[in-house]
């Protein structure tokens, strides 16, 4: 069974959020943070930390 990336990341965000409830505005700090990871200039350095 091929599940896409973008839905397992929905089903366990969902599931993190309603079984542990964290506070919004640490997702919105997470998301927002990882959005900007993601384009800057650190971006090939953390690729490289986490393989």
């Amino acid at each position: 069974m091929d599940v896409p990336l973008w839905l397992a990341l929905l089903v366990v965000g969902v599931l993190g959020v309603k079984l542990i409830r964290p506070p919004w505005w640490l997702i919105a700090v997470l998301l927002v943070g990882g959005y900007l990871l993601a384009d800057s200039l650190l971006a090939p350095v953390v690729d490289a930390v986490l393989k």
